[in-house]
């Protein structure tokens, strides 16, 4: 195409330039969306480079889309077509007053480790590779979410370009809209995000982790007693189940290792004896003795946090996942979705459930895009190695998630495939929520430079 300009000209590579293919490759965390070609690359090292790329995409009448790193099964930053501007080497953090400014490449592991020097948190996500701007654009469901809200509450302003190369500063007094729609947005949002200032936690002391791994044959008894303990623990407890396929320490003699539902409680707690105080529902579980595996009251730093959350999900996979919000219980949807975890054709293959996040522990609640619509979220990730076995993996995501469908009440912008269906990332918001998103996406990007949510 030729295109040229004097100062991203070092940061800029167009399809056929030599090392195109490698940065394209390193574009997308998932395998499946590896085979998409932007017209484009351009890796900005600094806010004016970001404020040139939009600029000369907007001159070329192409459309932009935005990543900072490792987030978004979907993978829908990489398009094909049109330029795609690379936000990973942005990855400056300082810290003080009780905030951060942060910008968009930094890891989440990397901001924890920033912010434990000073005593200090932020709701991050599971995964410590996961890149800040992505997480929070997309809502941010991370650890102590039920407590300390989405990550996009705390988002106190941000900086920005626009769709007209204009660089804005956006707070509650400044350009509200736009720090409205990035919080929770997800990647239908209508400008390149610099930097985001953070209102900071109290590192909690206290970080502790109850564990119990049962036969996925037991999910009925596992699902009702799950209903049981959320309703007895405090909103500093998080707690999951997953259904999985067991690793080696759990309940395998000889042949595939077995399925298995894993329930995990972790409390974030200002000392020790509170923190046991909160797990202790779980400690009467009416059938423990059925369990593979049971860890009690183990002190987990955010660390070992990381380490098993990243586990889960090894790089270099082919992906695909869907995430509905349900309106009723553990007992009302896990039991159904069993029997397709004993049949998924990948043993890396999981299914998550979780309480919905709740709202920050300062009031009141900021308005913000994200849309938590209903009492439970189900994550389900397919997970494979073999291009062929794309067309197997695929059809049980769909069928497993079809089973659901019934009690969902919409889907989460952040980890569904938005492109299955033209109607998921409107049904990813509120009705109003997705009407004021239009209505700003108009204002501030009329002429629709930015990439809007993945279509089929």
């Amino acid at each position: 195409m030729g295109i040229s300009a004097r100062d991203i000209r070092q940061v800029l590579i167009e399809r056929g330039d030599p090392g195109y293919e490698k940065a394209r490759a390193s574009m997308a965390a998932n395998e499946c969306a590896s085979s998409r070609r932007p017209d484009v690359i351009v890796q900005a090292a600094c806010v004016e480079e970001v404020r040139e790329a939009v600029a000369l995409a907007r001159a070329h009448r192409m459309k932009v889309a935005v990543r900072a790193g490792e987030h978004g099964w979907g993978g829908a930053p990489l398009r094909d077509g049109g330029m795609l501007i690379d936000l990973s080497r942005l990855r400056a953090c300082s810290v003080e007053n009780g905030a951060a400014t942060v910008q968009p490449g930094v890891s989440c592991q990397d901001l924890t480790r920033a912010l434990a020097e000073r005593d200090h948190a932020f709701p991050v996500a599971h995964r410590g590779s996961v890149a800040l701007s992505g997480f929070v654009l997309g809502g941010g469901i991370g650890w102590n979410s039920r407590a300390w809200g989405p990550a996009c509450a705390s988002v106190e302003a941000i900086e920005a370009v626009t769709a007209t190369g204009e660089i804005v500063r956006c707070s509650d007094h400044e350009n509200p809209g736009l720090l409205w729609a990035a919080r929770g947005g997800g990647p239908g949002f209508f400008a390149a995000v610099t930097s985001f200032r953070l209102r900071l936690r109290h590192l909690p002391p206290a970080i502790m982790t109850t564990r119990y791994v049962f036969p996925l044959a037991d999910i009925e008894d596992v699902a009702y007693w799950t209903d049981e303990i959320t309703a007895a623990v405090p909103a500093n407890v998080e707690l999951s189940v997953a259904l999985t396929t067991a690793d080696g320490g759990e309940g395998g003699q000889g042949g595939p290792p077995p399925k298995v539902v894993v329930v995990t409680a972790t409390v974030f707690s200002c000392a020790w004896n509170d923190a046991i105080r909160c797990l202790e529902p779980l400690r009467e579980c009416p059938f423990a003795g059925r369990a593979l595996i049971r860890q009690v009251d183990q002190p987990t730093p955010f660390a070992v946090l990381f380490t098993g959350a990243d586990a889960l999900w090894p790089c270099g996979r082919r992906t695909a996942a869907d995430s509905l919000w349900l309106n009723g219980g553990f007992s009302g949807v896990l039991p159904g979705i069993a029997r397709h975890v004993e049949y998924a054709p990948s043993p890396e293959s999981i299914v998550v459930a979780e309480p919905a996040p709740g709202g920050p522990a300062y009031a009141p609640v900021p308005e913000m895009a994200f849309s938590p619509l209903g009492r439970i979220r189900l994550s389900c990730y397919a997970t494979w190695e073999d291009r062929s076995a794309d067309g197997a993996n695929l059809a049980w995501l769909r069928e497993l998630a079809a089973t659901a469908e019934p009690q969902a009440a919409g889907r989460y912008v952040a980890e569904t495939d938005l492109s299955a269906e033209p109607q998921r990332a409107r049904r990813s918001f509120t009705p109003s929520a997705w009407e004021r998103f239009q209505d700003l996406r108009a204002r501030y990007d009329p002429d629709g430079v930015f990439e809007t949510y993945p279509q089929r």
